[in-house]
Parts: C-alpha cells; sequence; structure tokens
C-alpha cells in the first residue's frame, strides 16, 4: 500500500487545506507546511471555535491517515492516555499457570507484564506503525488537563516514546504528525511549548470568513451569507463574555438556511441568538435595539464596499 505524500511547499500546503473546504491564511499554511517538513509538533492555540481541531481532522482526510484524537480533561492520567494493563487477562493467565503447576514466578510475572497483555490508548496507539504512514495525532484541549499531564508529554513530543515501567521504551519508528490545541483558559509551560512550532488560530476576516460559509453551508443564498458574516464580524467588537467563533458562524447559516432565509431582519436575528451566543447576559446586551443597529451598520459596510 502506498503512503500519500507529504506536501512539498507552501503553496501546496494551502491547496491541500483548501481542497478538503478549510479556507486557511498563509500564515497557517507556511507553519503547518513546517511542521510536516521538520517533523515537528504543531502547537495551535486560540479562542473555541476558531477551527484549530478541524485542522488535524483535515490533515487525517487529505493525507489518508487515521486520526487519533486524545481529548484532554481534568483528571486525565495515564492509564487513560497511554495505556493500563489487563488485569482480568493476566489473573486468568495466573490461574491458568497455578492448575498447570507451573511455580516460575519470575517468568510468570514476566508473561503477564508483556504485550499480550496491555490495553494500547491514544498515546501509545500514536507510536505505532500504520500502513498508511504515521498517524494524525490530535492532543485536543491541552488547557483542559492537570499541569501533571502536561509534564507527562515532554518524552512523547521531544521523543517520541513512552517508557513503561515494566516493559521499557517504546519508540515510534516514524513520528507521529501531532497537532496539540489549547482554548487559552491557562498558560501552557515553556517546556511544552518549545517543543513545537506555535501558531495562533485568530478569527477570521470578513473576506476569508464569507469564502467559508460559501464552502461549508450547502445552498446558503449570496445576501444572507453576506449578511450573516457582515453581522458576525460587527458581534465580535461588542463587550461579550463569549464571542461567536466561525463554528457558530457557520451554525447560525445552516440554521438561517434551513428556515428559508434570503436576508436577515431583526426579529428573525432576536430568535435565533441562542445559535450564535451561549450565555443569557449576552443574548439579553445585544437582542432588541443592539442588534438592529448592529444590521444597520454590517448593511451599511456592505453597501459602501459595492
Amino acid at each position: 500500500m502506498s503512503v500519500r505524500p507529504l506536501p512539498q511547499s507552501i503553496d501546496e500546503t494551502l491547496q491541500l487545506l483548501n481542497g478538503a473546504g478549510y479556507v486557511a491564511d498563509r500564515s497557517l499554511a507556511t507553519v503547518l507546511f513546517l511542521s510536516l517538513k521538520m517533523g515537528r509538533p504543531l502547537f495551535l492555540e486560540g479562542e473555541a471555535g476558531v477551527g484549530k481541531t478541524e485542522i488535524a481532522k483535515v490533515l487525517s482526510q487529505t493525507l489518508d491517515r487515521r486520526l487519533i484524537r486524545l481529548q484532554c480533561y481534568e483528571g486525565l492520567d495515564v492509564a487513560s492516555a497511554v495505556y493500563e494493563w489487563n488485569y482480568t487477562a493476566q489473573m486468568i493467565e495466573i490461574r491458568l499457570a497455578e492448575a498447570a503447576g507451573d511455580s516460575d514466578r519470575r517468568m510468570l510475572a514476566e508473561d503477564v507484564f508483556s504485550e499480550p497483555f496491555l490495553i494500547k490508548r491514544p498515546v501509545l496507539q500514536a507510536l505505532e506503525p500504520d500502513l498508511n504512514g504515521p498517524p494524525i495525532f490530535l492532543i485536543d484541549e491541552l488547557d483542559r488537563a492537570d499541569e501533571a499531564f502536561e509534564a507527562f508529554l515532554l518524552e512523547v513530543l521531544s521523543d517520541n516514546q513512552v517508557t513503561i515501567p515494566e516493559i521499557g521504551t517504546i519508540r515510534a519508528p516514524e513520528p507521529p504528525v501531532v497537532v496539540v490545541t489549547t482554548n487559552r483558559t491557562r498558560e501552557i509551560h515553556d517546556a511544552l511549548k518549545r517543543r513545537c512550532l506555535y501558531h495562533w488560530v485568530d478569527y477570521p476576516d470578513a473576506e476569508r470568513e464569507l469564502r467559508i460559509v460559501n464552502e461549508r453551508v450547502p445552498g446558503v443564498r449570496e445576501r444572507l451569507a453576506r449578511e450573516v458574516v457582515g453581522f458576525v464580524q460587527r458581534l465580535r467588537r461588542e463587550d461579550l463574555f463569549k464571542k461567536p467563533g466561525v463554528a457558530e458562524t457557520l451554525d447560525w447559516a445552516s440554521a438561517l438556511t434551513e428556515l428559508d432565509m434570503v436576508a436577515l431582519d431583526p426579529e428573525v436575528i432576536s430568535d435565533t441568538l441562542g445559535v450564535l451566543l451561549k450565555y443569557q447576559d449576552d443574548i439579553g446586551r445585544i437582542e432588541g435595539s443592539r442588534s438592529k443597529q448592529l444590521l444597520d451598520e454590517a448593511r451599511a459596510e456592505l453597501a459602501a464596499a459595492e
């Protein structure tokens, strides 16, 4: 089975992303190309919903490689992320050995603490060889995990290996393509960042966000798409607890398309603000006269640009 080659230039990387419907700017394509070329993990930081996780999915799809996702959370430990022993299988093996009269404890211990009794979690899976090429290893929302787990990842990110006390060190024959994301709810230690290439994923400008909407929302009408993007761009300038990301823009455009809308109006904006905003204080601040003002401003800007 042939391995799909990596892009050989920034332009090829840009084409690869765009071809899968991910509208990227050149700075992202540049750091991604360098990450692939140098075999270094890519550290993506930015607000929730700006498309960080999607990059790993697009790489998996376009390079035809397995996507292994480690979703981080508070309390994530080695047993859930790396490996654990299959205690039930080990007990059965011990009972069978006892029944057979095998009394060599040292040999038995070496037997039950070997790879056949190992349950491999995402980190260990990412280090295994694959016929399609090294997998895409997504370490998602690392800021949700504890600092102790973050420290554990240093060996994985720098040397592509983990150490299991009973077996020894397991090293990947080829480094996986690692994408680390964080929503910046806490700072990630410099030691981990130094092992990666860093990129801040910002909200897209209006032109790029319109391309994203047209690319990702089938059937969206041209005027509606332009007004949705113009309104969301205005909305992000407001003093909100949580500004809408690209994911929310796409959800809103899809919802309005489902409602067969051809353009925005103040009433439908108020009725559907919950698609864009996820906190009642934010919704209360925008609905009513403020949403009408934002719509008027967005339309005036669109008219001036024509």
